[in-house]
């Protein structure tokens, strides 16, 4: 029996891909702590920031990269669950500037609901998408757990000229990303066993595209600040930048890049549980213009992503530099601004 074709994995889990992310609110009260962490001066990068990954000067002009990242199933193959946690989890390599070295699998698996050879796929999916991104799969660990959990600890290297944190953004810096909005709904919808097959591929293959064009952009000084969008959708993770770099956000909502069947799928109400985690977490920082839906441009701008593209803070002056290296990345749908950094303002990020 192609055991592997008929389960259904999403029916398995409670939440989907980055969705599970525990909210940005209750993280924070998680991380809080009187403990003093041991000094050390090579840590370039660490939990002083809400950064994609730590960062560890290695004495020679280069910096050790460290990450990792996990979710339970987005999606019901069992060998693309594998790609996309891959590829969400080497995500924060390239959202620092830097290029993966290897990656080691965290696998959770309940083993007395799914039969191993479901987990063997998505292993294989894992290794597909590492050698895409010429990195070993090495190693890893597995547990007994009661729901499907996948993902992986990653290390990269970057030279430290090209390190690109997301609290580094500056006033007049104009803002891109390198993917479509809309994960969180689409995922849903499948959930629901409401998505048109005709949405699924594009779905898919977003979900699996690793987001290499991160090295390149490392080495474009005008690249001030970047990082990846990912389960506090668009506006938690622009919060995170325009909070940490002390400065506020303009997002015109009209030009972000959105995926086929989103807007039909928040028409009809297909809003994972994370967009309100999330808002609830951050909305304060947020303003909408009046001319606005305010329910509908929450339920994409907070929409927890999963793999999602990169968010690219760049001096206007460089916008050729970043708009040839999407070009050369066959990004050519992502080569106009979505919005701009201005100075620090009453509200982080203004919706307009």
């Amino acid at each position: 029996m192609e055991t592997d074709q008929i389960v259904k994995l999403t029916q398995y889990s409670h939440g989907a891909g980055c969705g599970c992310k525990i909210s940005p609110q209750v993280l924070e009260q998680i991380l809080q702590t009187d403990i003093q962490a041991p000094e050390s001066k090579n840590l370039l990068v660490g939990n002083h920031s809400k950064d994609d990954a730590a960062a560890y000067d290695l004495g020679d002009g280069t910096a050790l990269i460290s990450t990792t990242d996990f979710f339970m199933p987005i999606v019901d193959d069992p060998y693309d669950y594998g790609r996309i946690a891959s590829a969400n989890a080497i995500s924060d390599v390239y959202a620092m500037g830097g290029k993966p070295l290897m990656a080691i699998a965290i696998l959770g698996w309940p083993v007395d609901k799914l039969p191993a050879n479901i987990a063997k796929r998505v292993l294989e999916g894992a290794r597909a998408t590492c050698a895409e991104a010429g990195i070993p799969l090495a190693g890893g660990h597995s547990i007994d757990s009661p729901e499907p959990i996948f993902g992986l600890a990653v290390n990269g290297l970057v030279a430290i000229k090209n390190l690109k944190q997301n609290n580094t953004a500056k006033a007049g810096d104009l803002l891109l990303m390198t993917k479509s909005l809309g994960t969180g709904v689409l995922s849903t919808a499948q959930k629901r066993n409401a998505l048109d097959p005709e949405y699924y591929a594009a779905f898919v293959n977003q979900l699996v595209r690793l987001n290499k064009t991160g090295a390149a952009l490392g080495e474009i000084e005008g690249v001030h600040a970047m990082t990846d969008i990912t389960g506090f959708g668009l506006l938690g993770h622009l919060i995170e930048m325009t909070g940490g770099s002390g400065v506020s956000a303009h997002i015109f909502i009209d030009t972000l890049p959105i995926l086929a069947g989103v807007k039909e799928g928040i028409a009809n109400k297909f809003i994972p549980g994370g967009t309100n985690r999330n808002w609830n977490s951050y909305g304060h920082h947020v303003s909408f213009d009046s001319s606005l839906n305010e329910a509908d441009s929450r339920a994409l701008l907070a929409d927890p992503q999963t793999n999602g593209g990169l968010l690219i803070a760049v001096d206007p002056a460089a916008l050729k530099d970043v708009q040839d290296v999407l070009n050369k990345s066959g990004l050519q749908e992502y080569l106009n601004p979505v919005g701009q950094i201005i100075g620090a303002a009453d509200k982080l990020v203004f919706v307009k």
